[in-house]
């Protein structure tokens, strides 16, 4: 059980901070070709599209489904965490 505890926190912070990466990628211009920001997109965005459908669209330019993902992310891991454990 000890392994299933460590396997599923570690893929839950490895997904946070792929999320993390992918908002520091978007401050940065990345060309097209490369394959570690290609990789990162294609990681999160089956986490973050769902999240930025839901939310209104305002007359902010900001994109809060990264934070919001993370905060889910968390409740995710101490709700499974704790109904295994």
């Amino acid at each position: 059980m000890a392994i299933l505890y460590q396997v599923i926190r570690i893929a839950i912070e490895l997904m946070e901070w792929l999320i993390i990466a992918r908002v520091l990628l978007s401050w940065v211009n990345v060309g097209p070709n490369n394959q570690i920001a290609a990789f990162i997109y294609e990681m999160t965005e089956p986490i973050l599209k769902p999240i930025r459908s839901a939310m209104p669209r305002g007359s902010i330019p900001l994109d809060f489904s990264p934070v919001i993902a993370i905060i889910l992310l968390e409740f995710l891991q101490r709700f499974i965490l704790s109904v295994l454990f």
